[in-house]
């Protein structure tokens, strides 16, 4: 060995010794050590997420633009002033909570208003104001002390110094020759103060004095017009001395806008023009946050709007309405996707950093200042626009991460097609089946990538493209699990794959009546009657008696009670078979007084006719009780009413005997001046003396309110929109098979493949031409079944 050194061996032994979770302790310390300016990024997230006030507010920003931006790390400059600006915070928040500021004296009626401006600036009063301050500003000295142990603290900030000085000299040039007007500009001294300007003219005016004194015997002889003539010569001197100190002033503000504005604009050049690059491509990611806050906003839409807003999407939608804040937020979150595959495909960095800027800047002043007002809420108190906001910072470190890197040179292919196994092959055609995905990937592609090919043509490069991946991925998966010539399938395949297939389809072919029939009896929910109503009318003629039974008046039978009905239709084969689909739950016993809740009014002579019709015995008198029903009063009343999931109510059949209604008896009270109609059931389960009905109403389950859109469909509307559209495409994967067999029995696509991933690397390096003969290549492939036996042929 080279080296060797006991001290070292030994602790490595002991090292290796220690127990594991001691082990992963130093594992997750190590991982802590080197990733610390992440954990710092963490923490003031963190502290921005549940503080959400504008104090908390520069930090974020500044890490999205300035930290993760930075080549090759952070400077001691940006560490310094999250340092000092924490420090500060601190002070200020700790100095606004005492209680004699106006604002502190009503902390429990202003703490959960969102607009409050001490609660926008993050200046109120609550327990446990600065917790995470300090945790933020413990995790900053950590990263400071990791870079002082490695020696990066001051040398870092010696690099910087000297860099940021040959950048502001550069900067300050203004045309070709840059350093000679630099020294110039220098010479000019734009940051004279003004103590200086003050030295320098009474420096002149002592020379005068001088040069006066000198002469004294001439002046004391002078003229009133040279006296004069002083005068204005000194008045001349003052306006002179106020136009020097009005430019120095000017300049002096020139010089320090520049010295803000040169270094941000440098510091943006050079991140777009770098000297050099580590080039990567985290798009993947990238979009991967995109569909995660997409899945957000979808399922947690109620989180941005009105706090009456619906609990979820679905049950809008049911109703056919579209939210206009899930409207809002949708189209913004795949607008945002759209412009960076844009951004991707044209592989310009400075689009990238623009939109970073806007980006970042509108997100914050959407989640923070936009969102709470219309949620009515603060942000620290909605749990789903914190989640979308930490998922959007990951997002915004991605992309900075990627500007800072730089595009790739070439993007071939979808990211799943860089592999061949089962995992990429489901995922892929998992993308495959989303609807439009497939289509609006191939025509943004097509639209940001050079390309001599038409759009069809295109479309037909990547529809090869992705047929011949799949083949791909199954012919690498028969190779790697090989089937013997002449050994039959192992029952495991047959039974796995085939027997899935063959419950998939039994339960395709009848879901429709599974569901209708479970979702009612086993998920079903009891919709008790709230009100029966019971109207009856004579010949057409004023109502003669109205009655409505509520609350108390519709009872539940008791076990007794139903147990006693049950028995009553033991020899009753259909009653029997009707009370199977019904529990003691769903029936319902009103009590319906016999005296009618109106009084009946009646004109005399509408009132002697129908008395003449009553007594003409051979003539027809029709009965109208809530729904149409003629002859007398005999056999007229249901006494059991089946209420379905609709509004109709009908009576049931199978519970009267002998298929006849109940008997009522039907009088006339008369008083001094008014008169009503007194109804009585013959017959009643309940012997009341008084005079009453009695209805039994069966009530039938619904379905829950977040499956009722479904169920609202019925078994003829779900064969229709389920069975037949799926069995549809099952059918043209049965059928369409014989038509693809010279496409899909390739033993071999090694050579096709390849002479697509050329299409795509001759169109990313500008070879047009030569995409437009590789793809002719392609297209007289597909033509030429000979060629193409040729082509895919085993290698030998």
């Amino acid at each position: 060995r080279m080296f060797h050194d006991d001290e070292l061996e030994e602790s490595e032994k002991f090292y290796v010794g220690q127990p594991r979770v001691l082990l992963l302790i130093y594992a997750l310390y190590n991982t802590l050590v080197a990733r610390s300016e992440m954990v710092c990024y963490f923490v003031i997230i963190l502290n921005h997420m549940i503080s959400a006030s504008m104090i908390t507010l520069v930090l974020p920003i500044l890490i999205f633009l300035w930290a993760m931006l930075s080549v090759p790390r952070p400077s001691k400059r940006f560490w310094m002033t999250a340092i000092v600006y924490t420090e500060v915070a601190i002070v200020i928040k700790y100095f606004f909570q005492f209680g004699f500021f106006p604002w502190n004296k009503h902390v429990d009626y202003t703490k959960d208003k969102p607009y409050h401006p001490p609660n926008i600036i993050g200046i109120e009063k609550k327990e446990g104001y600065v917790h995470y301050d300090l945790v933020q500003l413990l995790a900053l000295f950590f990263h400071r002390s990791i870079l002082k142990c490695h020696g990066l603290w001051d040398e870092d900030e010696k690099g910087d110094s000297h860099s940021n000085k040959e950048d502001t000299d550069d900067e300050l040039s203004l045309t070709g020759g840059r350093r000679d007007s630099s020294a110039s500009l220098k010479s000019v001294n734009l940051a004279a103060s003004v103590e200086s300007i003050h030295v320098h003219f009474p420096e002149q005016q002592t020379a005068i004095r001088r040069k006066s004194s000198s002469s004294i015997s001439q002046l004391s002889h002078r003229s009133s017009f040279s006296s004069h003539r002083s005068k204005r010569g000194k008045s001349l001197y003052f306006l002179q001395y106020k136009l020097c100190v009005i430019i120095s002033h000017c300049g002096l503000c020139c010089f320090r806008t520049l010295q803000v504005y040169v270094p941000i604009r440098q510091f943006f050049y050079n991140l777009i023009h770098p000297d050099y690059s580590a080039v990567t491509d985290v798009y993947v990611l990238m979009f991967l946050a995109d569909t995660v806050d997409f899945i957000i906003i979808v399922f947690g839409f109620w989180a941005f709007g009105k706090h009456s807003a619906a609990a979820d999407i679905t049950s809008s939608l049911s109703e056919d309405q579209v939210p206009e804040a899930f409207l809002v937020m949708v189209l913004i979150q795949f607008g945002t996707m759209v412009v960076d595959r844009a951004l991707y495909l044209k592989k310009t960095v400075m689009g990238k950093v623009i939109f970073q800027v806007i980006l970042v800047f509108g997100i914050h002043f959407w989640m923070f200042f936009i969102l709470p007002g219309v949620t009515e809420r603060k942000f620290s108190q909605n749990t789903v626009a914190q989640l979308w906001y930490f998922v959007k910072c990951v997002y915004f470190g991605l992309s900075a991460y990627q500007i800072r890197c730089g595009y790739p040179t070439r993007v071939l292919g979808n990211f799943l097609t860089k592999s061949y196994n089962y995992v990429n092959l489901f995922l892929f055609q998992g993308f495959r089946l989303v609807p439009f995905l497939t289509e609006l990937r191939a025509v943004m592609d097509w639209v940001w990538t050079d390309t001599t090919l038409s759009l069809s043509s295109w479309i037909c490069v990547e529809d090869i493209y992705a047929h011949i991946f799949i083949l791909k991925c199954w012919r690498e998966s028969e190779k790697r699990y090989p089937q013997p010539r002449g050994q039959k399938k192992k029952k495991v395949v047959k039974y796995g794959m085939g027997g899935m297939i063959i419950v998939l389809l039994i339960c395709i072919v009848w879901f429709p009546l599974l569901f209708m029939s479970l979702i009612k009896s086993v998920a079903g929910i009891t919709n008790k009657p709230l009100d029966v109503s019971i109207t009856i009318t004579l010949g057409g003629y004023q109502p003669i008696f109205t009655m409505s039974a509520q609350q108390n008046q519709l009872k539940s039978l008791d076990p007794n009670e139903f147990n006693e009905f049950l028995r009553s239709y033991r020899g009753n084969t259909a009653a029997l078979q009707f009370l199977e689909g019904y529990a003691r739950e769903d029936i319902t016993r009103a009590d319906l007084e016999g005296n009618s809740n109106s009084l009946w009014t009646i004109s005399p002579p509408s009132r002697n006719k129908m008395i003449q019709g009553l007594l003409d015995f051979d003539a027809d008198f029709t009965l109208v009780i809530s729904w149409t029903i003629q002859r007398t009063l005999e056999e007229v009343y249901p006494y059991y009413i089946k209420a379905p999931s609709d509004s109709l109510a009908k009576p049931i059949k199978q519970l009267l005997k002998d298929c006849k209604w109940e008997n009522i008896t039907v009088s006339l009270v008369k008083n001094t001046s008014e008169e009503w109609w007194v109804l009585n059931q013959l017959g009643k389960r309940q012997k009341t003396p008084q005079e009453s009905l009695e209805l039994f109403i069966f009530s039938d389950k619904v379905s829950p309110p977040s499956l009722g859109f479904l169920a609202g469909y019925g078994i003829m509307g779900l064969y229709a929109s389920v069975v037949l559209v799926i069995g549809k495409f099952v059918r043209e994967f049965f059928s369409g098979i014989s038509h693809s067999i010279m496409f899909e029995e390739l033993p071999n696509v090694d050579r096709i493949l390849k002479l697509c991933t050329d299409i795509f690397l001759v169109r990313e390096t500008g070879e047009l031409e030569l995409e437009e003969d590789l793809y002719a290549k392609l297209i007289f492939l597909y033509r030429s079944p000979e060629t193409m036996i040729k082509w895919t042929r085993e290698k030998t």
